[in-house]
């Protein structure tokens, strides 16, 4: 998997493209906890290139997404394929992440909150 990353202002942006499984989600999570670091605890995946995922990488995200709330911060994606999409509703995950149809939206929905 390839993992792209680029700041929108306070919000860390990560592109992946490939499978999400076990060891890309390994590699994952260390890509995420390197911005935790910095301090940097918004942060949004772009899924638009994900062309796989299996339960190994949904466990990953949700081991994402726990780290991100105890760090009071926010865990957003975009772009997600149909069948990713599927995925995320048949396990019901789509009910505890917070997904976008685009990045733009995703994007501006962290000023709104910033500004309410």
């Amino acid at each position: 998997m390839e993992i792209t990353a680029r700041d929108a202002g306070d919000v860390t942006v990560l592109e992946l493209k490939g499978r999400l499984d076990m060891a890309s989600g390994s590699s994952l999570k260390e890509q995420i906890k390197v911005h935790f670091e910095q301090e940097k605890n918004s942060i949004h995946l772009n899924l638009g290139e994900v062309e796989f995922i299996n339960s190994s990488g949904l466990g990953a995200l949700v081991s994402i997404m726990k780290e991100v709330r105890l760090r009071k911060g926010r865990l957003t994606l975009s772009n997600l394929a149909s069948y990713v999409q599927e995925i995320f509703e048949i396990t019901q995950l789509s009910h505890i992440f917070e997904i976008f149809k685009t990045e733009e939206e995703a994007l501006n929905s962290y000023q709104t909150v910033q500004a309410g």
